[in-house]
């Protein structure tokens, strides 16, 4: 790998997305190379990201669980524009289920993804943006970062910590010239939903089966045409925040998108617990 010279005046913005086959990460990079950045799109299966080739981006491999994955891409990136510019960590997926009915190996996989990769990405990249005085790190959480719906506990587990890590890093790295911002989407028209539902599999089963089947039905209707899903967006809204974050000289700490993601906060964040859960109990019958 090239090493960066920090006393060169240009400074690599490169942008390297993770999780780009579908979605937010696949509208972010999109979004970027169309404003001109140079856009690193990355995925588990590289064969996924031909859409965003033929749309300017430069594409690699890049599985978030695996090392060496992660690793040869930092350094490909690296091997071409001395640093990663700007890092957006993208990839994540919703495990959905009653905590005690998931087994312990979808519990790893998802901190896997959403969290110790999350973790790895930065700890790569930040010696070349640490080298060249200046870099982004745009962490994707969610609203889901600041409150809990029941049935979603793996998945909020992840994402809060995601908040604090962003939190703790952001105070680490800032006399580096290193920013790290946090976006909380609230619903997003993709097929994340679908996901979720899809993840409660054999955890449908047993004394949280109707628990789970309400979980399931309340997660397709947010995703869908119920109240919340109206006030939802696309993956667009979410790459126009970031374009907008890696444009600003001093990026706030956290963006919030979509108006399910601001009425869902202010409503968690004025609601006592008890009349939170009393609320939720509309929606999500205790088992």
């Amino acid at each position: 790998m090239r090493p960066v010279d920090p006393n060169r005046v240009e400074r690599s913005r490169a942008v390297l997305v993770t999780g780009c086959s579908s979605g937010i990460g696949e509208a972010t990079a999109a979004r970027l190379a169309g404003a001109g950045w140079t856009v690193y799109a990355t995925a588990r299966r590289a064969d996924t990201l031909a859409g965003l080739a033929r749309r300017g981006c430069r594409t690699l491999a890049l599985d978030v669980t695996d090392e060496a994955s992660m690793t040869a891409a930092v350094a490909a990136v690296e091997e071409a524009e001395g640093a990663v510019g700007v890092l957006v960590n993208n990839a994540g997926y919703s495990q959905s289920g009653a905590v005690e009915s998931v087994p312990m190996a979808d519990v790893r996989r998802q901190f896997e993804t959403n969290v110790f990769g999350l973790v790895r990405m930065c700890q790569l990249v930040l010696p070349g943006m640490r080298a060249q005085g200046w870099g982004r790190i745009v962490n994707v959480s969610s609203m889901g970062g600041r409150l809990t719906f029941p049935g979603g506990g793996l998945y909020h587990g992840s994402k809060h910590a995601v908040e604090a890590i962003s939190d703790a890093l952001r105070y680490e790295v800032a006399g580096f010239g290193v920013h790290v911002v946090v976006v909380e989407p609230g619903i997003i028209r993709t097929r994340f939903g679908e996901t979720a539902v899809e993840a409660i599999g054999p955890a449908a089963q047993g004394p949280y089966a109707a628990f789970n089947r309400a979980v399931a039905q309340a997660t397709a209707e947010a995703y869908g045409r119920g109240p919340l899903g109206r006030l939802g967006g696309s993956p667009d809204a979410v790459a126009r925040r970031i374009e907008a974050i890696l444009r600003s000289p001093r990026p706030r700490s956290r963006y919030p998108v979509t108006a399910s993601a601001r009425v869902m906060l202010t409503l968690r964040r004025l609601l006592p617990d008890a009349a939170w859960d009393a609320m939720l109990r509309n929606r999500f019958p205790p088992p």
